[in-house]
Formats: C-alpha cells, structure tokens, sequence
C-alpha cells in the first residue's frame, strides 16, 4: 500500500481500496480512483476522472478533465489524455446485458497523445508517440507516430517524438527541433539509431 505522503489527492476525490499510486502524483477534485487500479509515478489526475478497477496508469501520465479511464484500457509512459476524451470497453453495450466478460483491451502506448473530445473505440491500440486529432473517432489501430484525425480517424501524416510533422527524403527524416532521426521502410516509422 502507498504511503499517503508520497501522492496528493484532493478532498473531494474517492480512492477505493485496494489501489496502487505512485509518488508525486496528484489527483485533483471529483475524481474517483476504483479498486485495484495502478497509476505511476509523476502522474496529473485532472478534475472529474474516473479510474476504473483493473485500470494501469504508468509513469509521467497527464489526464485532462472529464475522462473516464475504463476497464480494459492501459496506458503506458507519458501518454497524454486530453480534455473529455473517451474510451469504450465494449463493442455493442445494451444496458440489460451484462457484457463485462466481453471487455476489451486498449493499450495507448509510450507517448501518445489523444486529443479533446476524441473517442478510442475499444480493441484498438494507439502506437507509441501517435497523435490523435481533437474530435477524432478510432476504429482501428494507430501505428507508431501517426497523427490521425476525423470521423472515422484517418492518417494524414507522421509526427516526431516531439510533435513536428515528418517529411521523409528518401526514406529519411532528421527533425529539426529534437535532431532526431526517423526511417520510413515498408509502410512503418522507426527511430533511427
């Protein structure tokens, strides 16, 4: 169990019990942080959050206002969750069917970012350092550094670690910003080492 020195979290807010939460995190007004959930170190809980049980939360994570995390999702490193963005757990919800045995698993990984009043559409995993359009609808899963956006979300191009759109010459990219370095090969985005 945590010792409640080493985390914050307001007066109005709900932590369940059994939970797990890292140092320096803080966890702001009417949230309510559910039973056997795990959230890292370092880690921004905005207003009016809910943390669902069984929910992982790693390191560094920033969680706007309005979110529900559910069941299912696992957010990896320095993921950023905007303003009301949502997430689902199950494909075809009916409120008279008990369909928990049906969730599904959602990984946003190592630093992506989803943007404002987006909806991840569950099953679907967001690859690491993609960038998800404010508004945008995922209904399927999100390669590494992709920026996608709209209804249903669609590749417009790829970002940097640091957010700069890519433009690849042959093949290459070196960032202007970060000095990173990128290769384009076989319809993926790696680093470049």
């Amino acid at each position: 169990m945590n010792n409640k020195n080493e985390y914050f979290v307001h007066p109005s807010s709900y932590v369940d019990e059994p939970f797990s939460i890292g140092e320096n995190t803080k966890i702001w007004h009417f949230s309510h942080i559910m039973a056997n959930s795990k959230i890292g170190k370092n880690c921004n809980i905005g207003q009016n959050v809910v943390i669902s049980p069984d929910v992982i939360i790693g390191n560094n994570v920033k969680i706007q206002n309005n979110v529900s995390v559910y069941t299912g999702v696992i957010c990896e490193d320095d993921v950023f969750l905007g303003p009301s963005c949502v997430f689902t757990n199950v494909v075809n919800p009916r409120s008279f069917i008990s369909r928990k045995n049906e969730y599904r698993k959602t990984v946003i990984h190592k630093g992506a970012t989803i943007g404002a009043n987006a909806t991840i559409v569950c099953g679907h995993d967001i690859g690491k350092y993609a960038f998800i359009g404010a508004g945008s609808v995922v209904t399927k899963n999100v390669p590494d550094y992709a920026l996608m956006v709209g209804n249903p979300a669609r590749l417009l191009y790829y970002v940097c670690e640091c957010s700069q759109k890519m433009i690849f010459k042959n093949g290459i990219f070196k960032c202007p910003v970060c000095g990173k370095e990128y290769i384009y090969e076989d319809n993926i985005v790696k680093e470049r080492i």
